[in-house]
């Protein structure tokens, strides 16, 4: 239980397991010397269907609220279109309801009480005058060079980039104010943004927070795992037999572990998963090779036999895809009895339009067809009209 740990060992449980760790004396200031609990919040960009890679932060939201740590999860609708437009107004908010209740259900499948979790819509916020007043603010003191390269690995890159993409950096900076943490956690692909956070939130007149990064587990296809590239990811919902095709197809060289996404998943998420459920604090994970069961406690070990060659990238699949399905099986089944979350999905991500069939136009002199009085085309023009979120109060 969190209540009978000790400080140290609180601190010791939020920095398990992540790669780096900004402003540590923040954390222990707050918990040893405040006596008060931590409070975290962790954001998600509403986008694509969310996948097997956010089983690493949940495990780590699991080791805060073991930790007495306050957490909040933003559902960050807004980013999610700022970032290049990835979730169209009209769609932003069925999708946080999706991610909403399918992030309920995927800590629930690993034992997490969500009692102790918040729940916030950025747009409920976000739109508010003291916020909006910021943004002007944070973007008067940086620069596009900085909050270009603050976003690089975070904002979708493309060859002609909005001025979104520089918005959304400055926004997640600011989230940790008006949030009113103590620190923020998220992947190691969002260093940069962090760091834009300590240099210029003191600049306002706001504190500096501290800022956990857990380690990115690798795609299947090799590079970082994307809710919107199909091929390197396995979603939340996929049936067991789908699982079984990506991990068979998945890249997984034999002696290899550097890159290898499939040892990666194990070391992130299966063996501390397995490590929540148990009594001892050790996590365990099942390789059947030559007719009998090989039990791996620690990555090490594991990582020793596959380079040796002792264990191969058969059993090695075998094993994921028995334990994975293990996992995804209660989501599948929650998701499969709640036909308002079937409804949700069908609003979030509608399937594509069928291309319209266009008249052939008969072509008049060179052909020229000129446009209605005050008629607009384009992405710009549709965002423009499908544009229908209330004004905050």
């Amino acid at each position: 239980m969190a209540t009978s740990l000790t400080p140290k060992e609180k601190i010791a449980l939020i920095k398990q397991n992540l790669q780096e760790v900004l402003g540590e004396d923040i954390i222990a200031d707050v918990i040893e010397k405040q006596n008060r609990p931590l409070k975290i919040y962790w954001g998600t960009a509403t986008t694509g269907r969310p996948h097997c890679g956010y089983f690493v932060p949940m495990t780590k939201l699991a080791h805060f609220l073991r930790a007495d740590c306050e957490v909040t999860i933003l559902l960050a609708d807004l980013h999610a279109f700022l970032d290049n437009m990835k979730a169209p107004f009209e769609l932003i908010k069925f999708r946080a309801k999706y991610y909403e209740l399918l992030i309920k259900a995927t800590l629930r499948s690993i034992g997490v009480s969500i009692d102790k979790l918040k729940f916030v819509l950025g747009s409920d916020y976000q739109r508010g005058e003291k916020y909006i007043m910021d943004i002007f603010r944070m973007s008067s003191i940086v620069t596009e060079h900085d909050a270009k390269k603050a976003g690089a690995e975070v904002v979708k890159q493309v060859a002609s980039p909005l001025l979104s993409g520089l918005i959304y950096p400055l926004m997640q900076a600011l989230d940790e104010e008006h949030l009113g943490v103590d620190a923020q956690f998220g992947g190691v692909d969002q260093r940069k943004i962090f760091t834009l956070a300590v240099e210029n939130l003191p600049n306002l007149g706001y504190k500096t927070r501290a800022h956990l990064m857990n380690p990115m587990v690798p795609g299947l296809a090799g590079g970082k795992m994307s809710a919107s590239d199909p091929n390197s990811k396995i979603d939340l919902l996929d049936s067991k037999s789908d699982v079984e095709k990506k991990l068979k197809k998945a890249v997984c060289a034999p002696k290899e572990i550097e890159g290898n996404g499939i040892i990666a998943f194990v070391e992130f998420v299966l063996l501390p998963i397995s490590e929540l459920a148990s009594q001892d604090g050790k996590g365990r994970f099942v390789i059947e090779k030559d007719g009998s069961e090989v039990i791996y406690d620690n990555i090490e070990k594991l990582k020793e036999d596959y380079v040796a060659d002792i264990i191969g990238p058969k059993e090695l699949k075998a094993a994921t895809t028995l334990a994975l399905s293990a996992l995804l099986e209660p989501i599948r089944k929650e998701y499969e009895n709640d036909k308002a979350w079937q409804e949700i999905e069908k609003l979030a991500y509608p399937p594509p339009a069928a291309p319209e069939k266009k008249k052939k136009e008969k072509k008049i002199g060179t052909g020229y067809v000129p446009k209605k009085k005050g008629e607009a085309s384009g992405s710009a023009a549709e965002g423009i009209e499908n544009l229908n979120i209330e004004e905050s109060k």
